[in-house]
């Protein structure tokens, strides 16, 4: 009786398994912090809060953002980032400042690290672009940031950081590897910035 009741349950499974349709799962990729600075950066006393970056809808997504036209946004099928875009900028963002070694404390606002100045950024381009039909097209990462001096809330400071890189082939780790250098270039120039800013 057992016997024959496992024969039916695995019957229906494997009938119910026909039924269901299944995507292979995405490919995830993840880029890196950066981690070579100027010696000559100041060594800073003040601690910092990395606020998440806010984002378009579009951009606020694990999904790899692909634009075919200026006004036109897509995605990277099969492939996706390994959180949202504006959540893994930020745990970069910590572990570039952290890397500097130029910070006596930096985090992220939901640890309650009471801060001198907290960054407040904007993710505002964060895609590839194929115009005009591009085979082999650019990636751009652009950033807008602010300081802000606590417990004032004073915008102390604000700056855009931009850079474009074209990807050395077609293929999808050339296109991951040319958003890590784009971004990385960008959180270069903004963690020296940022740093720099409230001592001049």
């Amino acid at each position: 009786m057992l016997r024959s009741a496992l024969v039916v349950c695995a019957i229906c499974m494997g009938g119910c398994g026909a039924l269901i349709e299944t995507e292979p799962p995405p490919d995830l990729y993840s880029l890196t912090p950066k981690s070579t600075f100027p010696e000559s950066m100041p060594l800073v006393d003040w601690q910092l809060v990395i606020e998440e970056p806010s984002a378009a809808r579009g951009l606020d997504t694990p999904r790899i953002a692909v634009r075919p036209s200026p006004t036109q946004l897509q995605y990277v099928a099969g492939s996706r980032w390994t959180s949202r875009a504006p959540k893994m900028v930020q745990t970069l963002l910590v572990e570039s400042f952290e890397n500097s070694g130029k910070i006596v404390a930096v985090g992220r606002q939901a640890i309650g690290l009471r801060s001198d100045y907290n960054l407040k950024t904007e993710l505002r381009e964060f895609q590839a672009e194929y115009y005009d039909g591009e085979k082999i097209g650019l990636v751009r990462v652009r950033i807008n940031a602010k300081l802000i001096k606590q417990p004032e809330q004073e915008i102390i400071a604000s700056e855009n950081f931009e850079r474009v890189v074209r990807p050395e082939n077609e293929g999808m780790q050339a296109i991951v590897n040319a958003f890590d250098r784009a971004l990385g270039s960008v959180m270069k120039k903004l963690v020296e910035w940022a740093l720099v800013t409230p001592v001049s």
